[in-house]
Parts: structure tokens; sequence; C-alpha cells
């Protein structure tokens, strides 16, 4: 059966919303004029939105603007919205105005409606709050939309990404220890390389994940700071003196994360470089991934044409066709998820730069961006820790046998015989198919006793 609809009104007219919808006028625009793509507004930044809801109805009180009542029943609903509760009450889509003005009416919209259900008033009716005059006072979509994604993307990455991170690095030093007098050839150039240990190789992995941690958190200190009280260009026009500092220091509170007042609201209003900063440094991230996960589907490569230095977990059937195929899935599904991530930042430098005058029109996009970067990531980097690196282990037959077989063990004769003659000796070895140590006795350079001496793996590392 079609559902019962009712009127509500806003500045335009009066529009048909469904029957017990907890959204209005201006969301059910919104669903009407932009139903494009499946891309809704991130749930987390529909709380955080709500949160701001929540400190400027007490900053509000506080200040003397509203009175306890309507602060009460501010307070009441938008702990509704943050404990998942009506979840379904935020339909629209990332595809909508720059502004991200419809998301923001849709949660003011919503937090009236629940107030009309507490105080046994009609849905629609705007009383006892209206969703501007009440719920959105001393705000504008031009600063809470930002500081709602500063706020969301500095909470998942504390919470979900940066213990991801710290994980992956500390199954990667446990392998680099544990696997450090494992002398292996290195490569170069897709080519052999002089000997290196497996503890070396991981020690780059490990590295490379830890730098791109600190990148990170440092770039979070921006982030802190929130452009609250800008209102509409960041003059703060229609709010009142000290709801900045309040608002920030609640958020501050109820995050456990240190947000505090901007000290130039036009600036994190007008662009969102700090944001785009921090999604350079994640895509540097997704980078150091991509490549982590390119060498260990190299070294893994075979089982019996590859490398396969490394044995990676059997997690299921590579082929439909080939029997007993087992490939590097892991390595391949965190591979697409950095490519996402690398064209997300691309997405994100084009947004930010494409401001005009006051206000950045490209905010949906890149809190979409964002967030779903952060925890694209999260659960890539914890699906890769668990199912591909905890449980490889490394092929000792294969690693001996490849340092045994390698020419470029010759490099550490350069110093006794010269450049020269040692290349001499592993051309001739090269040619004739035989080793490096029949190679120079044949040719006459160096005695049996001397070469043994300066062939010694364990000194070349």
């Amino acid at each position: 059966m079609k559902q019962k609809s009712r009127l509500e009104k806003d500045s335009l007219g009066t529009v048909e919303v469904p029957g017990t919808a907890l959204w209005g006028a201006q969301t059910q625009r919104s669903i009407e004029n932009f139903s494009v793509g499946q891309e809704l507004i991130p749930l987390n930044l529909i709380y955080s939105i709500t949160l701001i809801k929540k400190a400027a109805a007490i900053a509000n009180y506080n200040l003397g603007i509203i009175p306890k009542d309507k602060k009460e029943l501010i307070i009441f609903s938008c702990e509704e919205i943050l404990n998942g509760y009506h979840d379904n009450q935020f339909p629209l889509k990332v595809w909508q105005t720059g502004s991200g003005t419809q998301t923001n009416m849709n949660v003011n919209e919503v937090i009236s409606n629940i107030a009309c259900l507490k105080s046994n008033s009609k849905l629609g009716d705007q009383k006892p709050l209206h969703p501007n005059d009440d719920v959105n006072k001393s705000q504008s979509t031009n600063d809470t939309f930002p500081a709602a994604i500063q706020i969301s993307v500095v909470s998942d990455i504390n919470k979900k990404l940066i213990p991801s991170i710290e994980k992956l690095s500390k199954a990667f030093e446990e392998k680099m220890y544990k696997w450090d007098k494992i002398i292996k050839i290195g490569r170069t150039h897709f080519q052999d390389a002089v000997p290196i240990s497996l503890g070396q190789e991981i020690s780059a992995w490990a590295k490379q994940i830890e730098d791109a941690k600190k990148s990170i958190k440092s770039n979070l200190n921006e982030l802190y700071f929130l452009p609250i009280g800008g209102t509409a260009v960041g003059n703060g026009i229609n709010c009142p003196k000290n709801f900045n500092h309040e608002v920030s220091k609640i958020i501050a509170n109820e995050t456990k994360l240190p947000f505090i007042e901007s000290k130039n609201n036009f600036a994190l209003m007008a662009s969102h470089d700090r944001l785009a900063n921090l999604m350079s440094s994640l895509k540097i991230l997704a980078c150091s991934l991509f490549k982590i996960s390119n060498d260990i589907k190299i070294l893994s490569s075979g089982p019996r044409s590859g490398i396969y230095e490394l044995i990676i977990p059997s997690n299921e059937p590579g082929s439909s066709i080939m029997p007993g195929k087992v490939n590097p899935t892991q390595c391949e599904a965190l591979s697409m998820i950095c490519a996402q991530v690398m064209g997300f930042e691309c997405a994100v430098s084009i947004a930010n730069s494409s401001g005009t005058l006051q206000m950045n029109e490209y905010k949906p996009l890149i809190g979409f961006n964002l967030i779903n970067t952060v925890n694209l990531l999260n659960e890539a980097i914890n699906n890769f820790r668990l199912k591909l690196v905890e449980g490889m282990e490394p092929n000792y037959k294969n690693i001996k046998s490849n340092l045994e077989n390698s020419l470029m063990l010759i490099t550490a004769l350069v110093p006794e015989i010269g450049y020269e003659k040692s290349a001499e000796i592993a051309k001739y070895a090269f040619k004739e198919s035989i080793s490096l140590k029949e190679a120079n006795l044949k040719l006459g350079f160096l005695s049996e006793e001397k070469f043994n001496q300066l062939i010694r793996t364990e000194n070349m590392i």
C-alpha cells in the first residue's frame, strides 16, 4: 500500500513528505532534486553534525540565547540520533549542493521532529523546535559542515586508522627481528643485486608504514581548529560572542580530542587546504601499502616458476579452471583499495582548489572521500595483516638457492681485484653456466682460499 504523506513547508512553499518520515520539506526537496548515484552522506558525518547541534544548544543556553526547555529537547533529540535510533532518516546523496546545506537541514529537521514526538506534537509542526530558528541557531551550514568533516575524520583516524597502522607495523617488526639472520639476494631493476637479510627487506616496509603514520598524525594537528562561529562567510554574523569557544570546548569534552576554536574562520571556510593536506598523507600511506603488496606478490610468485621466497597463506582456491592454484588475493584487494584512495585524493585536490571567494562548494565530496578513505584503509590494513602478513613464512630452500646462484656476489671482490676483473668473472660464469668460484679459478685472479674469504654473504649485509 502507498504510504500516507503529510504536507511540510519551507520558505519556498509546501512539500509532500512521507507520513512517518522524521525529515521535512528541505530534505524532501533534496531527495527529489538530487537522485544521482547510490552514495549517501556517511553516517559518521551525520553524527558529527548532530554533535555540533548538541554542543550549540548547550552553548546557546549558557549564553542566554535559548531557554532551558529547548536546550534539553535538542539534547534529547541529538542523543537519540547519536545512539543510532534514527539512522534511516538521513537519505540524502553526496551529490547535492556543494555547501552541504540540505544535509545540515536534514539533521535540523529530524531533531525538530523527534522533539515533536517527544512533546506529542504532530510531525512537521516545527513546534516546540523550529529547524532554523532553534536547532540551527548561531550556525550556518558553511561553518558546521566543514567542522563536522574535521570531527569525523579526526575521530576515525585516532580511533580506527592509527591503531590499525600500529598493529601492521608491529606485525612487520616481529618478522623483521625474527628473520634478520636469513640472508637472501637483493634485487634492483627486477635483476639480482647484492645480498640483504629478509629482516632488512621487511624493515623497509615497517619504516614506510611508520613514516606514513607520523605524517598523518602531524597533519591532524591543524584539524583540531574548528571554524564554528564563522556562520555564513566567516565574520560570525548572528552568532553571539564566545559561542565558538563554548562549542569547541563542549565538542572536545564529548570526543576526548583537543578541538579548539579557529583563529581565522575565513580561511577554514573558504578553503579546505588542511583537509586536502591530510588526504595527501593518506595517499602516501596508500602508496606505501601498494608498494608493499606488490613486493609480497613478487616475492611469493611461483610456486615453481617464480621467485617463491615467501610462502603466503592459502585462503581460497585461486582459479576456476586451474586446480591447486593459490593467488596473492589479499595483495590484489589491498592494491585496488590503494588505487581507489589515490583517485579520491586527486578528486579532493581538484575540489579544494575549486572553491570560490568565501566558500568552497565541494564540501560533500571532500567529506565523503576523506571518510571513505579512512574507513577503507582501516579495514584493508586489518584484513591484510590478519589474512596475509601474520601467516606468511620464508621459503628457506628457494632463498638459499637464489642466493648461491646469484652472480652479484661478485661485488664483494671489487675492493680486492677491481671492477673490470670482477665483471670478467661474472660474465664468464654466466656464459659457461658455472659458479663464480669456478670462473675465478679458471681465470686465475684469486686463490680458492682468498675467494672463499671474500665471498662471505654474512659480511655483505
